[in-house]
């Protein structure tokens, strides 16, 4: 078995320091990417990466980016949903890598909500 370098061991610990903070829910965001057979063929696979690139990059460990079944909106897949701390889920339509920098750069590092790329709510019509 090969030794453990000094460097092996701070990555270890970096990785055990981000699952503990994971474990405790508080404070976390949960950003959900739609991964059902519409949002991949529409681009999902794209931006769970451009997530997962985006959230290594900040080396915050306050981030899930998890993957979810159908959302039901088809037409305008690939969709994100993003879930703080006492806040009401923020669902971001036709999303891509581009549009990930800046949703991440603004509502998740932020706080401030990108407008022009949320989903609006469905009418009933009534």
């Amino acid at each position: 078995m090969a030794k453990l370098t000094i460097d092996d061991l701070k990555r270890i610990k970096e990785s055990a320091r981000r699952n503990l903070a994971l474990r405790s829910e508080k404070g976390v965001i949960d950003i959900l990417v739609h991964m059902g057979t519409c949002g991949i063929e529409a681009g999902a696979r794209d931006v769970m990466k451009a997530l997962l690139d985006e959230t290594e990059k900040s080396g915050r460990t306050d981030i899930r980016v998890l993957a979810g079944p159908c959302g039901g909106m088809c037409g305008v897949e690939p969709t994100i949903v993003i879930k703080s701390d006492g806040a009401e889920p923020v669902i971001y339509q036709q999303m891509n890598p581009d549009k990930i920098q800046q949703v991440f750069a603004s509502h998740v590092q932020k706080g401030e909500i990108v407008t022009a790329f949320v989903k609006a709510p469905e009418t009933t019509g009534e």
